[in-house]
């Protein structure tokens, strides 16, 4: 069987919707942990909306600007959470229905799947030397053997990705790789200067499954960029990984686990909590962790600035709380 994933650079549009809303987070959570957020990007005309409720006082001009710099127009159109919402939350609720999933398995050491593992190390590779917008895809069979890359940044020659390509496979050093035998298609329709807000909108939460773990792997909640750790979307999809690497770890016998948890919203327990072992369904029956949206807060301290960092090169497999 053939996977194939993608991973995306921090400079291509969709990333730089999910860094804006994540930087807008940070900044308040930064002066008022208990904020509530909201918040969705769209490029072009870089438009902000969505709810904000906090005794932070910051100027959303500014956090985009940071980001983006000067050369975009601004508008911003933000309202307070719903109080309809928020009474379900202030008694520790969550936020909204949902359901999240949780992944881990042995690939590689991020514990995620080889396919956007590769995709992720590729595209990293090629920004740290050339940071514009761009994306990689990465085709394994069923060995984890490359079979096809694909990658296309902005302003480089497609002789210099090529090369850089290859320089990668080198470095990497996989097993019985056959650099004769990996199809590659550097910026196979031609090259390209047009780049970022000029060439697309971008938007929030328009990369789930760079996000998550890849296509072969259910995306179960909405989008994660943008949301305080209340939004369940968010805060229980990391747990349900910690969850995950966690049962991993300490069953040296399987090979891969998915948790899945749904909510119901103004409920604080989850009202399904599943977990598969190889594919076995496996009793949840640990009284170890606190599944509750303020249990799972203060697990993970989610309180605190760190979202930014979250929506650069995805969520999952990269080092944080619920990596580990």
């Amino acid at each position: 069987m053939l996977k194939t994933a993608e991973s995306v650079s921090p400079r291509h549009p969709d990333k730089l919707c999910d860094r804006i809303s994540d930087a807008i987070l940070d900044a308040c959570l930064a002066q008022d942990p208990q904020a509530r957020v909201a918040i969705e990007t769209m490029g072009g005309i870089v438009s902000i909306t969505g709810e904000l409720t906090t005794r932070a006082q910051i100027s959303v001009r500014e956090v985009v600007k940071s980001i983006v710099g000067d050369k975009y127009g601004i508008q911003i159109n933000i309202v307070q959470q719903s109080p309809e919402i928020a009474q379900g939350v202030d008694t520790g609720g969550a936020g909204d229905q949902g359901i999240m999933v949780g992944y881990a398995c042995r690939d590689n050491e991020a514990m995620i799947p080889q396919e956007l593992y590769l995709a992720r190390s590729l595209c990293q590779y090629l920004y740290a030397r050339h940071a514009e917008d761009g994306k990689t895809q990465i085709t394994i069979d069923a060995d984890h053997n490359i079979q096809t890359i694909v990658a296309s940044f902005a302003k480089v020659s497609t002789p210099t990705l090529h090369s850089l390509i290859l320089q990668w496979l080198t470095n990497i050093n996989l097993p019985n790789t056959n650099l004769e035998t990996i199809v590659i298609h550097a910026n196979p329709a031609g090259e390209w200067s047009i780049s970022e807000f000029e060439a697309d909108t971008g938007l929030t939460g328009r990369k789930l499954a760079v996000d998550n773990y890849g296509p072969q792997i259910p995306i179960g909640g909405g989008a994660f960029s943008g949301k305080d750790a209340s939004k369940v979307d968010r805060s229980a999809a990391y747990m349900a990984r910690k969850l995950a690497v966690d049962l991993l770890n300490n069953h040296q016998d399987i090979d891969e686990v998915m948790v899945k948890l749904a909510y119901a919203i103004g409920v604080a327990e989850p009202v399904m909590v599943s977990v598969l072992m190889d594919g076995q369904v496996i009793p949840y029956v640990s009284q170890d962790y606190n599944l509750t949206p303020q249990g799972i807060i203060d697990f993970l301290n989610l309180r605190q600035p760190q979202f930014a960092k979250t929506a650069e090169w995805g969520h999952m497999g990269n080092g944080f709380a619920w990596d580990r």
